[in-house]
C-alpha cells in the first residue's frame, strides 16, 4: 500500500527588501555558509550578503556558479565547500544555480539555503535536482531525501530581473495542475514518492487559478520593475504553488517533453518554462483536453509572451524528424510522460508535437 506524501521546505519567506535581513534568517544554523552564485548575482547581492552577515557575526565563503548544473561542476563546488570548510550552502541565483547548490548539500550532507533571484522555475522548493551534461542537454534527475531548510524571495529583486524570467515561470508553474490532475487520474506516485494528500491537488489548483487571475497583471508591473500584489501572488504561485504542486502532486507529459526539447540545440537558449510551456500545449492535445482549456491555455501564452509553436521556440527546419527525436527522448523508460492516464507512445506523441503547432499558430504573432 502506498502512503499519501507531501512536502515543502522548512520555512518559506516572501517580501521585496527582505533579502536585505537575511543574516537574521538563518544564524541559527550555526554554520560557515559556501554562498554559490553566478558572476552577475553575486556583483548584484554581494554586499548585501556581507553587511546583513556581518552583522550577525556569521561566517561566509562566496563561490563562482559556471553556469551549467553537471556532475563535473557540482564536484568543483563541492571540493570548494570541502576546502573552505563550509558547514551549510546557500544557492542565489536562477534554477541551474538552484540545482547545483541543492546537489552539493546532497553530497555533502549540510543544510541548505535556496534564495531565487528570478521566478522563473518551481526548482526553489523542492527535494529534486535537474542534472544536466557539460553541453546542456538533460542527463537526470537527483532524488534528495530533504527540502531545502528556507527559501526566501526578495519580490523586489524579481520584479527587477528581465519580465522574460517572469513569464517562463509562469510556463512552468502552468503545467502544475494539468500534470498533478493526470497524475490523480492514473493513480501515479508523484516526485515526493507517494500518492497525492488533499493538500497538494488543492495547492495545484490554486497555482493555476492564480495564474490566470493575476498572470497578465503581474507581466505588465514587471515591465516596470515595480512589486504589485498581483506580482507577490504570481511570485508564489511560480515558486511555492507550483514547488510544493509539481512535486507532491507529480509530473507527465509536458515536462517530459521539456526534457525531449533539449535534443534539439537550438532550444538550448529558451528557457525551461518556455519549453513546459509548449509540452503543455502538447500535452493538452495528446489527453483531447477541451476546447476551452485550450484556447484557455494559448491565449494566456500569447499574452504573456510564451511559445504556442515550433517556431518560437527557434524550430524552424526538419522539423517531422526533429520531433521524432523530441518524442523518442520524451518517451524514455521511466519519464513521467508515463503518468498520463493512457496508454503512451512515441508515435502519439509524434502526433500531439506537430498538433499542438498547428493549434499554436491559430493564437502567435510571430
Amino acid at each position: 500500500m502506498n502512503a499519501k506524501i507531501i512536502q515543502a521546505p522548512g520555512k518559506y519567506i516572501q517580501a521585496a527588501g527582505v533579502l536585505n535581513t537575511v543574516g537574521i534568517y538563518v544564524k541559527h544554523l550555526n554554520a560557515k555558509f559556501l554562498i554559490l552564485g553566478d558572476d552577475f548575482v553575486l556583483g548584484l547581492t554581494k554586499d548585501v550578503f556581507k553587511t546583513s552577515f556581518d552583522k550577525e557575526n556569521i561566517s561566509y565563503h562566496f563561490s563562482t556558479f559556471s553556469g551549467e548544473c553537471s556532475k563535473n561542476a557540482i564536484s568543483n563546488i563541492k571540493s570548494d565547500a570541502e576546502e573552505n570548510k563550509c558547514t551549510a550552502i546557500i544557492g542565489v541565483g536562477g534554477g541551474k544555480t538552484i540545482d547545483a547548490a541543492k546537489a552539493v548539500a546532497y553530497y555533502l550532507n549540510i543544510p541548505l539555503i535556496i534564495i531565487p533571484t528570478i521566478a522563473s522555475t518551481d526548482a526553489p522548493c523542492s527535494s529534486w535536482s535537474v542534472i544536466y551534461t557539460d553541453s546542456g542537454e538533460f542527463d537526470t534527475y537527483l532524488d534528495l531525501p530533504f527540502n531545502p531548510a528556507l527559501v526566501l524571495v526578495d519580490t523586489q529583486i524579481v520584479a527587477n530581473a528581465p519580465a522574460r524570467l517572469l513569464a517562463a515561470g509562469i510556463g512552468d508553474a502552468l503545467a502544475t495542475w494539468f500534470e498533478a490532475r493526470a497524475c490523480l487520474q492514473r493513480g501515479a506516485l508523484t516526485m515526493a514518492g507517494g500518492l497525492q494528500t488533499l493538500a497538494a491537488v488543492a495547492i495545484a489548483k490554486q497555482c493555476y487559478a492564480t495564474l490566470l487571475e493575476d498572470a497578465r497583471k503581474a507581466m505588465v508591473a514587471v515591465q516596470l520593475n515595480v512589486v504589485t500584489e498581483a506580482v507577490e501572488h504570481i511570485v508564489e504561485a511560480n515558486t511555492y504553488l507550483s514547488g510544493l504542486g509539481f512535486e507532491s502532486g507529480g509530473l507527465a507529459a509536458a515536462h517530459a517533453i521539456h526534457n525531449g526539447f533539449t535534443v534539439l540545440p537550438e532550444t538550448h537558449h529558451m528557457y525551461h518554462g518556455e519549453k513546459v510551456a509548449f509540452g503543455l500545449l502538447t500535452q493538452l492535445i495528446l489527453e483531447n483536453a477541451s476546447s476551452e482549456e485550450l484556447e484557455t491555455v494559448a491565449q494566456l501564452c500569447t499574452d504573456i509572451g510564451l511559445p504556442v509553436t515550433l517556431k518560437q521556440l527557434k524550430v524552424v527546419d526538419n522539423i517531422e524528424n526533429k520531433m521524432r527525436q523530441v518524442a523518442k527522448l520524451a518517451c524514455t523508460p521511466g519519464e513521467t510522460i508515463f503518468n498520463m492516464p493512457f496508454e503512451i507512445n512515441e508515435d502519439k506523441v509524434y502526433a500531439a508535437l506537430l498538433a499542438a503547432d498547428s493549434y499554436g499558430s491559430l493564437f502567435a504573432f510571430e
